[in-house]
């Protein structure tokens, strides 16, 4: 069974709001080992930058795959 656009999309996003929470707070956590300042405000901005990127690439790849199937 092929999988449609709409559902594609609706797991990549799924899938990187699940990692959001999870990639925020491992900045958080991380940064200060690296002498970064740990900033809630740097830490969201940071992961939405990724969050946007992860989604493409998710969408992007998921697409992909469905049509070398």
């Amino acid at each position: 069974m092929r999988q449609s656009r709409t559902m594609s999309l609706l797991e990549a996003v799924a899938n990187v709001i699940a990692g959001y929470g999870l990639a925020v707070l491992t900045q958080l956590t991380a940064f200060p080992f690296f002498g970064l300042p740990a900033r809630w405000s740097d830490a969201l901005g940071l992961g939405a930058v990724f969050t946007i990127v992860s989604l493409v690439r998710g969408y992007a790849l998921r697409r992909l795959f469905e049509q070398l199937r």
